[in-house]
């Protein structure tokens, strides 16, 4: 069963230039639930990453609150926690490269584990088990040994989801997961996050700009544009804030099919 996980209370989002403030987006009031996979769609340069950083602590939100609940524990702003406590909270997967050489692929992923750990911490059986299952679940399994510096950027990309996954935490933020993999492995990518938050009640939020996979997959869209529209695939659709994003000249969206159609003129 869902339930609310991450809260958003006139939450503002931005960051601070030589010339001021830029706001990117103000007074969001939202919540991301446990249980679902929810996906963040919008242009480049709306503000996806920005969001993104800021629910991670990766940045201050300009002002408003960001809450996170726990069954069972006094919800808390984000502010409250040390980064330890967050580290066993929040498993972050962005885009950049990591730049990492003389490490293994399982050596990499097992730094998941170093919020139980410590960072040179040893690993018990118990630890490298949770490294093996995150390893196979991603299905990387013959990258097990290969050096990181040698792999491809999709092979990376799953390198550090599976990073991700071997923290255990409860709250997964990707940025553009699926970016570098190609279409079998994007859907493959997908369906699995899908799973995780199903089966393990986890909250899963990414951002992406594979559109109509996310309107297959995913449970609910938040839609960045001039305003922020959250929702079901099928409810954005049939609000008109899907075709509003999407439709060009020549390029229409299928509100019934969730599907976008080009136009194929031959001059």
């Amino acid at each position: 069963m869902a339930t609310e996980t991450i809260i958003l209370k006139e939450l503002s989002i931005g960051y601070h230039t030589k010339n001021g403030t830029r706001v990117v987006a103000e007074g969001i009031n939202a919540a991301i639930q446990s249980g679902e996979l929810t996906c963040l769609l919008g242009a480049n340069g709306v503000g996806k990453s920005t969001l993104l950083r800021t629910l991670s602590a990766f940045q201050p939100a300009l002002s408003g609150e960001i809450v996170i609940r726990r069954e069972g524990v006094r919800s808390q702003e984000i502010s409250a926690y040390t980064d330890k406590e967050l580290s066993r909270l929040i498993g972050v997967v962005l885009t950049e490269k990591p730049d990492i050489r003389n490490m293994t692929v399982r050596e990499l992923v097992a730094l998941g584990r170093s919020p139980y750990t410590g960072f040179w911490g040893t690993l018990h059986d118990a630890d490298w088990q949770v490294v093996d299952e995150a390893i196979n679940a991603v299905r990387i399994s013959k990258l097990r040994e290969r050096m990181v510096h040698t792999l491809s950027d999709g092979e990376r990309q799953k390198v550090m989801i599976a990073k991700a996954l071997a923290q255990q935490t409860p709250v997964i933020f990707l940025d553009e997961p699926t970016a570098f993999l190609d279409f079998p492995s994007k859907v493959e990518m997908m369906q699995l996050l899908r799973r995780l938050a199903k089966e393990e009640q986890k909250t899963i939020f990414l951002s992406t700009h594979d559109f109509e996979l996310a309107l297959q997959v995913a449970d609910k869209l938040w839609l960045m544009t001039d305003e922020l529209h959250i929702g079901t695939p099928h409810e954005l659709a049939q609000s008109g804030a899907l075709a509003g994003y999407v439709e060009r000249p020549g390029i229409t969206f299928d509100a019934q099919t969730l599907t976008v159609r080009v136009k194929n003129d031959i001059l």
